[in-house]
Protein backbone atom coordinates (compact mmCIF):
# COMPACT_ATOMS: atom_id res chain seq x y z
CA UNK A 1 0.00 0.00 0.00
CA UNK A 2 2.94 2.61 0.89
CA UNK A 3 4.39 1.86 -2.43
CA UNK A 4 1.17 2.24 -4.35
CA UNK A 5 0.54 5.56 -2.55
CA UNK A 6 4.63 6.91 -2.84
CA UNK A 7 3.67 5.68 -7.08
CA UNK A 8 0.58 7.80 -7.06
CA UNK A 9 2.63 10.96 -5.52
CA UNK A 10 5.63 10.40 -8.46
CA UNK A 11 2.95 10.63 -11.13
CA UNK A 12 1.10 13.81 -9.44
CA UNK A 13 4.05 15.24 -8.86
CA UNK A 14 7.43 14.40 -10.46
CA UNK A 15 10.79 15.37 -9.70
CA UNK A 16 13.09 18.16 -11.14
CA UNK A 17 14.86 17.01 -14.20
CA UNK A 18 18.75 16.36 -14.02
CA UNK A 19 21.27 18.59 -14.71
CA UNK A 20 23.43 15.71 -16.56
CA UNK A 21 20.32 15.41 -18.65
CA UNK A 22 19.90 19.27 -20.06
CA UNK A 23 22.81 19.19 -22.84
CA UNK A 24 21.92 15.55 -24.52
CA UNK A 25 18.26 16.70 -24.53
CA UNK A 26 19.03 20.27 -25.75
CA UNK A 27 21.02 18.77 -28.95
CA UNK A 28 18.47 16.03 -29.92
CA UNK A 29 15.51 18.59 -29.92
CA UNK A 30 17.63 20.57 -32.41
CA UNK A 31 18.52 17.96 -34.73
CA UNK A 32 14.70 17.42 -35.02
CA UNK A 33 14.08 20.84 -35.81
CA UNK A 34 16.64 20.21 -38.67
CA UNK A 35 15.07 17.36 -40.35
CA UNK A 36 11.60 18.76 -40.04
CA UNK A 37 12.62 22.15 -41.97
CA UNK A 38 14.12 20.16 -44.87
CA UNK A 39 10.55 18.41 -45.34
CA UNK A 40 9.53 21.74 -46.11
CA UNK A 41 12.18 22.27 -48.91
CA UNK A 42 11.23 21.41 -52.52
CA UNK A 43 13.20 21.05 -56.18
CA UNK A 44 12.90 23.68 -58.86
CA UNK A 45 9.84 21.48 -60.31
CA UNK A 46 7.95 21.49 -57.03
CA UNK A 47 8.75 17.35 -55.64
CA UNK A 48 9.75 17.33 -52.48
CA UNK A 49 13.69 16.74 -51.45
CA UNK A 50 12.48 13.89 -48.73
CA UNK A 51 10.32 11.51 -50.04
CA UNK A 52 8.35 10.93 -47.06
CA UNK A 53 5.50 13.36 -47.73
CA UNK A 54 5.38 11.87 -51.37
CA UNK A 55 5.53 8.11 -49.79
CA UNK A 56 2.23 9.12 -47.27
CA UNK A 57 0.61 10.82 -50.22
CA UNK A 58 0.95 7.71 -52.34
CA UNK A 59 -0.08 5.63 -49.35
CA UNK A 60 -3.04 7.67 -48.23
CA UNK A 61 -4.11 7.73 -52.21
CA UNK A 62 -4.29 4.36 -52.25
CA UNK A 63 -5.78 3.56 -49.35
CA UNK A 64 -8.69 5.76 -50.43
CA UNK A 65 -8.73 3.84 -53.71
CA UNK A 66 -9.06 0.46 -52.06
CA UNK A 67 -11.29 1.05 -49.68
CA UNK A 68 -13.48 3.06 -51.83
CA UNK A 69 -13.72 -0.58 -53.93
CA UNK A 70 -15.08 -2.32 -50.71
CA UNK A 71 -18.70 -3.08 -49.83
CA UNK A 72 -19.99 -3.20 -46.27
CA UNK A 73 -20.97 -6.86 -45.00
CA UNK A 74 -24.47 -6.93 -44.35
CA UNK A 75 -25.94 -6.95 -40.68
CA UNK A 76 -28.77 -9.12 -39.94
CA UNK A 77 -31.52 -7.39 -38.13
CA UNK A 78 -32.63 -10.99 -37.12
CA UNK A 79 -31.30 -11.85 -33.16
CA UNK A 80 -30.49 -14.97 -32.42
CA UNK A 81 -33.53 -17.60 -30.96
CA UNK A 82 -32.98 -17.86 -27.55
CA UNK A 83 -32.53 -21.35 -25.78
CA UNK A 84 -35.34 -22.57 -23.24
CA UNK A 85 -34.76 -25.28 -20.44
CA UNK A 86 -38.25 -27.38 -19.59
CA UNK A 87 -38.91 -29.17 -16.87
CA UNK A 88 -42.03 -31.37 -17.21
CA UNK A 89 -43.08 -33.29 -14.19
CA UNK A 90 -45.97 -35.61 -13.57
CA UNK A 91 -47.14 -38.29 -10.90
CA UNK A 92 -48.55 -42.09 -11.04
CA UNK A 93 -50.23 -42.64 -14.43
CA UNK A 94 -48.88 -39.61 -16.43
CA UNK A 95 -46.19 -41.49 -18.35
CA UNK A 96 -47.81 -40.53 -21.93
CA UNK A 97 -49.25 -37.68 -21.16
CA UNK A 98 -45.54 -36.91 -20.57
CA UNK A 99 -44.30 -38.34 -24.02
CA UNK A 100 -47.03 -36.26 -25.38
CA UNK A 101 -46.49 -33.31 -23.61
CA UNK A 102 -42.60 -33.18 -24.72
CA UNK A 103 -43.41 -34.18 -28.21
CA UNK A 104 -45.53 -31.12 -28.69
CA UNK A 105 -42.85 -28.96 -26.77
CA UNK A 106 -39.79 -30.34 -28.39
CA UNK A 107 -36.95 -28.61 -30.55
CA UNK A 108 -33.38 -29.19 -30.93
CA UNK A 109 -32.41 -25.68 -30.00
CA UNK A 110 -34.10 -26.40 -26.23
CA UNK A 111 -32.98 -28.34 -23.37
CA UNK A 112 -35.52 -30.97 -21.27
CA UNK A 113 -36.01 -32.69 -18.05
CA UNK A 114 -38.49 -35.26 -17.66
CA UNK A 115 -40.08 -36.22 -13.85
CA UNK A 116 -42.07 -38.87 -13.12
CA UNK A 117 -42.61 -38.81 -8.94
CA UNK A 118 -41.82 -41.80 -6.89
CA UNK A 119 -45.80 -42.46 -6.80
CA UNK A 120 -45.26 -44.02 -9.89
CA UNK A 121 -44.63 -47.20 -10.37
CA UNK A 122 -40.95 -48.71 -11.69
CA UNK A 123 -42.54 -50.03 -14.92
CA UNK A 124 -44.30 -46.76 -15.77
CA UNK A 125 -40.83 -44.71 -15.01
CA UNK A 126 -38.83 -47.60 -17.30
CA UNK A 127 -41.50 -47.00 -20.16
CA UNK A 128 -40.68 -43.69 -20.32
CA UNK A 129 -37.17 -43.60 -19.52
CA UNK A 130 -37.05 -46.07 -22.73
CA UNK A 131 -38.65 -43.32 -24.66
CA UNK A 132 -36.74 -41.30 -23.91
CA UNK A 133 -33.08 -42.70 -24.15
CA UNK A 134 -34.23 -44.53 -27.45
CA UNK A 135 -36.01 -41.95 -29.55
CA UNK A 136 -33.53 -40.86 -32.64
CA UNK A 137 -33.45 -36.96 -32.61
CA UNK A 138 -33.19 -37.31 -28.87
CA UNK A 139 -30.73 -39.27 -28.87
CA UNK A 140 -29.19 -36.84 -32.02
CA UNK A 141 -29.00 -34.07 -30.23
CA UNK A 142 -28.77 -35.59 -26.31
CA UNK A 143 -31.10 -32.66 -24.76
CA UNK A 144 -33.73 -34.71 -22.60
CA UNK A 145 -33.00 -35.69 -19.80
CA UNK A 146 -34.81 -38.05 -17.38
CA UNK A 147 -34.41 -37.92 -13.42
CA UNK A 148 -34.16 -41.61 -13.28
CA UNK A 149 -34.07 -41.19 -9.21
CA UNK A 150 -37.70 -39.83 -8.47
CA UNK A 151 -38.53 -37.58 -6.06
CA UNK A 152 -41.78 -37.92 -3.66
CA UNK A 153 -43.88 -34.69 -4.99
CA UNK A 154 -46.92 -33.36 -3.23
CA UNK A 155 -48.35 -30.25 -4.81
CA UNK A 156 -49.14 -28.47 -1.23
CA UNK A 157 -46.03 -29.07 -0.01
CA UNK A 158 -42.35 -27.79 -0.37
CA UNK A 159 -41.31 -31.12 -2.40
CA UNK A 160 -42.70 -29.04 -5.64
CA UNK A 161 -40.52 -26.29 -4.70
CA UNK A 162 -37.65 -28.61 -4.12
CA UNK A 163 -38.35 -30.87 -7.25
CA UNK A 164 -38.37 -27.80 -9.22
CA UNK A 165 -34.85 -26.24 -8.12
CA UNK A 166 -33.50 -29.90 -8.35
CA UNK A 167 -34.65 -30.04 -12.32
CA UNK A 168 -32.74 -26.09 -12.32
CA UNK A 169 -29.49 -27.40 -10.64
CA UNK A 170 -29.30 -30.34 -13.34
CA UNK A 171 -29.96 -27.91 -16.18
CA UNK A 172 -27.36 -25.37 -15.19
CA UNK A 173 -25.01 -28.16 -14.47
CA UNK A 174 -25.61 -30.42 -17.64
CA UNK A 175 -27.64 -28.53 -20.35
CA UNK A 176 -25.29 -25.78 -21.75
CA UNK A 177 -26.16 -22.26 -22.68
CA UNK A 178 -29.86 -21.31 -22.14
CA UNK A 179 -32.02 -18.58 -21.87
CA UNK A 180 -35.04 -19.39 -20.06
CA UNK A 181 -36.26 -21.57 -17.65
CA UNK A 182 -40.66 -23.10 -18.21
CA UNK A 183 -41.96 -25.66 -15.65
CA UNK A 184 -45.12 -27.59 -16.96
CA UNK A 185 -46.64 -30.16 -15.52
CA UNK A 186 -48.42 -33.47 -17.55
CA UNK A 187 -51.43 -31.69 -17.58
CA UNK A 188 -49.96 -28.36 -19.41
CA UNK A 189 -49.97 -27.78 -23.19
CA UNK A 190 -48.77 -25.69 -25.64
CA UNK A 191 -51.06 -23.66 -28.21
CA UNK A 192 -48.51 -22.74 -30.15
CA UNK A 193 -45.23 -24.33 -31.62
CA UNK A 194 -41.80 -24.03 -30.40
CA UNK A 195 -40.59 -22.08 -33.55
CA UNK A 196 -43.23 -19.27 -32.70
CA UNK A 197 -42.03 -19.15 -28.75
CA UNK A 198 -38.55 -18.94 -30.16
CA UNK A 199 -39.25 -16.41 -32.71
CA UNK A 200 -41.00 -14.11 -30.52
CA UNK A 201 -38.47 -14.40 -27.35
CA UNK A 202 -35.78 -13.43 -30.09
CA UNK A 203 -36.55 -10.14 -29.70
CA UNK A 204 -37.16 -9.74 -26.32
CA UNK A 205 -34.39 -8.84 -23.23
CA UNK A 206 -33.02 -12.24 -21.56
CA UNK A 207 -33.33 -10.85 -18.29
CA UNK A 208 -37.07 -11.06 -18.20
CA UNK A 209 -38.86 -12.88 -15.62
CA UNK A 210 -42.73 -13.89 -16.69
CA UNK A 211 -44.30 -14.82 -12.94
CA UNK A 212 -47.91 -14.02 -12.33
CA UNK A 213 -47.45 -12.39 -8.46
CA UNK A 214 -49.36 -10.02 -6.15
CA UNK A 215 -48.69 -8.89 -2.76
CA UNK A 216 -52.47 -8.68 -1.91
CA UNK A 217 -52.65 -12.36 -0.27
CA UNK A 218 -55.81 -12.00 1.49
CA UNK A 219 -57.37 -14.70 2.83
CA UNK A 220 -53.90 -16.16 2.10
CA UNK A 221 -52.35 -14.81 5.24
CA UNK A 222 -55.10 -16.62 7.83
CA UNK A 223 -55.20 -19.88 5.37
CA UNK A 224 -51.61 -19.92 4.37
CA UNK A 225 -49.37 -18.02 6.08
CA UNK A 226 -49.76 -18.35 9.67
CA UNK A 227 -50.72 -22.20 9.79
CA UNK A 228 -47.36 -24.19 10.10
CA UNK A 229 -47.68 -27.26 8.19
CA UNK A 230 -45.48 -30.25 7.87
CA UNK A 231 -45.16 -32.35 4.10
CA UNK A 232 -44.20 -36.33 4.77
CA UNK A 233 -42.64 -36.14 1.46
CA UNK A 234 -39.75 -34.57 2.85
CA UNK A 235 -38.91 -37.63 5.14
CA UNK A 236 -41.18 -40.29 4.04
CA UNK A 237 -40.93 -43.10 1.33
CA UNK A 238 -44.49 -43.59 0.69
CA UNK A 239 -46.86 -40.13 -0.36
CA UNK A 240 -48.85 -38.85 1.73
CA UNK A 241 -50.93 -35.08 2.03
CA UNK A 242 -49.94 -32.54 4.42
CA UNK A 243 -50.64 -32.27 8.33
CA UNK A 244 -50.98 -28.87 10.42
CA UNK A 245 -49.55 -28.08 13.94
CA UNK A 246 -51.54 -26.60 16.24
CA UNK A 247 -49.20 -23.64 16.67
CA UNK A 248 -49.52 -20.61 14.28
CA UNK A 249 -46.80 -18.37 13.58
CA UNK A 250 -47.24 -13.66 12.34
CA UNK A 251 -46.32 -13.07 9.20
CA UNK A 252 -42.89 -12.28 8.23
CA UNK A 253 -41.44 -8.48 8.31
CA UNK A 254 -37.62 -9.70 7.41
CA UNK A 255 -39.67 -9.97 3.65
CA UNK A 256 -42.63 -9.31 2.21
CA UNK A 257 -44.67 -12.24 1.06
CA UNK A 258 -45.80 -12.62 -2.77
CA UNK A 259 -48.47 -15.00 -4.26
CA UNK A 260 -49.17 -16.28 -7.48
CA UNK A 261 -49.49 -18.73 -10.08
CA UNK A 262 -47.35 -22.05 -9.23
CA UNK A 263 -46.27 -21.89 -13.43
CA UNK A 264 -43.55 -19.05 -14.68
CA UNK A 265 -40.95 -18.52 -17.34
CA UNK A 266 -37.65 -17.61 -15.19
CA UNK A 267 -34.41 -16.21 -16.37
CA UNK A 268 -30.98 -17.67 -16.18
CA UNK A 269 -29.84 -15.18 -13.79
CA UNK A 270 -32.80 -15.38 -11.29
CA UNK A 271 -32.65 -19.05 -12.03
CA UNK A 272 -29.04 -19.05 -10.86
CA UNK A 273 -29.81 -16.68 -8.53
CA UNK A 274 -32.08 -19.07 -6.22
CA UNK A 275 -29.49 -22.42 -7.04
CA UNK A 276 -25.91 -20.57 -5.84
CA UNK A 277 -27.83 -17.94 -3.12
CA UNK A 278 -24.96 -15.44 -3.24
CA UNK A 279 -27.60 -13.36 -1.53
CA UNK A 280 -28.89 -15.14 1.95
CA UNK A 281 -32.71 -14.95 0.67
CA UNK A 282 -33.20 -16.99 -1.73
CA UNK A 283 -32.34 -19.72 1.11
CA UNK A 284 -34.19 -17.86 4.32
CA UNK A 285 -37.26 -17.73 2.10
CA UNK A 286 -36.93 -21.59 1.44
CA UNK A 287 -36.62 -22.39 4.52
CA UNK A 288 -39.81 -20.26 5.36
CA UNK A 289 -42.08 -21.88 2.83
CA UNK A 290 -41.12 -25.12 4.13
CA UNK A 291 -44.16 -25.06 5.99
CA UNK A 292 -46.44 -23.08 3.81
CA UNK A 293 -49.13 -24.82 2.37
CA UNK A 294 -49.22 -24.08 -1.26
CA UNK A 295 -45.64 -22.87 -1.09
CA UNK A 296 -45.40 -23.34 -5.47
CA UNK A 297 -47.51 -20.34 -5.16
CA UNK A 298 -44.97 -18.40 -3.18
CA UNK A 299 -41.51 -19.08 -3.04
CA UNK A 300 -39.83 -17.61 -6.38
CA UNK A 301 -42.92 -14.53 -6.56
CA UNK A 302 -41.46 -13.75 -3.07
CA UNK A 303 -37.80 -14.19 -3.87
CA UNK A 304 -38.30 -12.31 -7.07
CA UNK A 305 -39.82 -9.30 -5.75
CA UNK A 306 -37.41 -9.01 -2.09
CA UNK A 307 -34.24 -9.80 -4.60
CA UNK A 308 -33.45 -5.72 -5.57
CA UNK A 309 -31.74 -7.15 -8.69
CA UNK A 310 -34.53 -9.14 -10.31
CA UNK A 311 -37.67 -7.20 -8.47
CA UNK A 312 -38.05 -4.89 -11.63
CA UNK A 313 -37.61 -7.26 -14.65
CA UNK A 314 -41.01 -9.05 -13.59
CA UNK A 315 -43.98 -9.58 -15.97
CA UNK A 316 -46.69 -9.94 -14.41
CA UNK A 317 -48.48 -13.42 -16.16
CA UNK A 318 -47.63 -16.70 -16.73
CA UNK A 319 -48.37 -16.94 -19.88
CA UNK A 320 -51.37 -19.31 -19.34
CA UNK A 321 -54.68 -19.90 -20.68
CA UNK A 322 -56.38 -21.70 -16.91
CA UNK A 323 -60.19 -21.52 -16.53
CA UNK A 324 -60.77 -20.71 -12.83
CA UNK A 325 -64.10 -20.32 -10.63
CA UNK A 326 -64.71 -17.15 -9.14
CA UNK A 327 -63.17 -16.65 -5.97
CA UNK A 328 -60.53 -19.37 -7.52
CA UNK A 329 -60.78 -22.78 -5.80
CA UNK A 330 -57.73 -25.31 -5.38
CA UNK A 331 -57.78 -26.55 -8.52
CA UNK A 332 -58.94 -24.81 -12.03
CA UNK A 333 -61.63 -26.42 -14.35
CA UNK A 334 -60.23 -29.15 -17.31
CA UNK A 335 -60.39 -27.79 -20.37
CA UNK A 336 -62.62 -29.07 -23.86
CA UNK A 337 -63.19 -28.92 -27.19
CA UNK A 338 -65.73 -26.44 -25.78
CA UNK A 339 -62.70 -24.40 -24.30
CA UNK A 340 -60.87 -24.32 -28.24
CA UNK A 341 -61.74 -20.88 -29.06
CA UNK A 342 -61.36 -19.43 -25.64
CA UNK A 343 -57.67 -20.75 -25.59
CA UNK A 344 -57.05 -19.23 -29.04
CA UNK A 345 -58.29 -15.75 -28.00
CA UNK A 346 -56.39 -15.53 -24.67
CA UNK A 347 -53.22 -15.65 -26.99
CA UNK A 348 -51.34 -17.77 -24.25
CA UNK A 349 -48.52 -19.81 -25.05
CA UNK A 350 -49.59 -22.47 -22.98
CA UNK A 351 -52.86 -23.50 -21.29
CA UNK A 352 -53.57 -26.37 -18.20
CA UNK A 353 -55.17 -28.37 -16.98
CA UNK A 354 -56.23 -31.36 -19.59
CA UNK A 355 -57.67 -34.21 -19.04
CA UNK A 356 -55.01 -37.22 -20.47
CA UNK A 357 -55.95 -38.16 -23.81
CA UNK A 358 -59.14 -35.41 -24.06
CA UNK A 359 -60.06 -34.99 -27.77
CA UNK A 360 -59.21 -31.08 -27.32
CA UNK A 361 -55.55 -32.13 -27.66
CA UNK A 362 -56.20 -33.89 -30.70
CA UNK A 363 -58.16 -30.75 -32.24
CA UNK A 364 -54.32 -28.22 -30.40
CA UNK A 365 -52.74 -30.67 -32.26
CA UNK A 366 -53.86 -30.43 -35.63
CA UNK A 367 -55.17 -26.73 -35.51
CA UNK A 368 -52.19 -25.37 -33.64
CA UNK A 369 -49.52 -26.83 -33.99
CA UNK A 370 -49.52 -29.30 -37.08
CA UNK A 371 -48.37 -32.07 -35.42
CA UNK A 372 -49.34 -36.25 -36.59
CA UNK A 373 -50.04 -38.82 -33.94
CA UNK A 374 -46.93 -39.64 -32.06
CA UNK A 375 -44.78 -37.42 -33.99
CA UNK A 376 -42.68 -33.87 -33.19
CA UNK A 377 -44.17 -30.18 -34.03
CA UNK A 378 -42.82 -29.63 -37.66
CA UNK A 379 -40.58 -26.42 -37.71
CA UNK A 380 -37.92 -24.91 -39.45
CA UNK A 381 -35.32 -27.58 -38.48
CA UNK A 382 -37.24 -30.61 -40.33
CA UNK A 383 -36.30 -30.85 -43.41
CA UNK A 384 -36.76 -34.88 -44.15
CA UNK A 385 -39.62 -36.05 -47.28
CA UNK A 386 -43.05 -35.84 -46.62
CA UNK A 387 -43.70 -38.36 -48.98
CA UNK A 388 -45.68 -41.25 -48.72
CA UNK A 389 -46.65 -39.95 -44.99
CA UNK A 390 -42.84 -39.63 -43.92
CA UNK A 391 -42.37 -37.07 -40.90
CA UNK A 392 -40.33 -34.39 -42.02
CA UNK A 393 -38.63 -33.97 -38.62
CA UNK A 394 -37.07 -37.52 -38.93
CA UNK A 395 -34.03 -35.86 -40.46
CA UNK A 396 -32.71 -32.42 -39.08
CA UNK A 397 -31.28 -29.73 -40.58
CA UNK A 398 -30.78 -26.02 -38.98
CA UNK A 399 -31.68 -26.06 -36.05
CA UNK A 400 -31.89 -22.17 -35.85
CA UNK A 401 -33.92 -21.79 -38.45
CA UNK A 402 -37.40 -20.95 -37.66
CA UNK A 403 -40.94 -21.21 -39.76
CA UNK A 404 -43.13 -19.15 -37.12
CA UNK A 405 -46.97 -19.70 -37.91
CA UNK A 406 -50.10 -17.38 -37.15
CA UNK A 407 -49.21 -18.12 -33.46
CA UNK A 408 -46.72 -16.01 -33.39
CA UNK A 409 -48.57 -13.38 -33.95
CA UNK A 410 -51.12 -13.95 -31.32
CA UNK A 411 -48.08 -14.87 -29.12
CA UNK A 412 -46.85 -11.37 -30.11
CA UNK A 413 -50.06 -9.32 -29.39
CA UNK A 414 -50.23 -10.47 -25.73
CA UNK A 415 -46.56 -10.01 -25.18
CA UNK A 416 -46.68 -6.49 -26.41
CA UNK A 417 -49.92 -5.75 -23.94
CA UNK A 418 -47.90 -7.03 -21.13
CA UNK A 419 -45.01 -4.92 -21.85
CA UNK A 420 -47.14 -2.14 -22.14
CA UNK A 421 -47.14 1.39 -20.44
CA UNK A 422 -50.32 0.21 -18.80
CA UNK A 423 -49.08 -2.82 -17.60
CA UNK A 424 -45.45 -3.43 -17.25
CA UNK A 425 -43.85 -0.94 -14.88
CA UNK A 426 -47.38 -0.81 -12.73
CA UNK A 427 -47.97 -4.42 -12.18
CA UNK A 428 -44.26 -5.13 -10.85
CA UNK A 429 -44.09 -6.19 -7.53
CA UNK A 430 -47.41 -4.48 -5.92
Amino acid sequence: MKKLKTYYLHLRHPTTIERKWIFPLAIGSIVSLFLLFLTTLTSPDGTPLLPLYRYYSSYSAANVFVESKLKPLPISTVPPPPRFAYLVSGSAGDGNMLKRTLQALYHPNNQYVVHLDAESSPEERLDLHNFVTNHPIFIQFKNVRMITKANLVTYRGPTMVANTLHAAAILLKEAGEWDWFINLSASDYPLVTQDDLLHTFSYLPRDLNFIDHTSKIGWKEFQRAKPIIVDPGLYATKKADVFWITQRRSVPTAFKLFTGSAWMVLSRSFIDFCIWGWDNLPRTVLMYYANFISSPEGYFHTVICNAQEFRNTTVNSDLHYISWDNPPKQHPHYLTVEDMQKMVDSNAPFARKFHREDPVLDKIDSDLLFRGKDRLVPGGWCIGSRKNGTDPCSVAGNITALKPTSGAKRLEKLIGSLLSNDNFRPKQCI
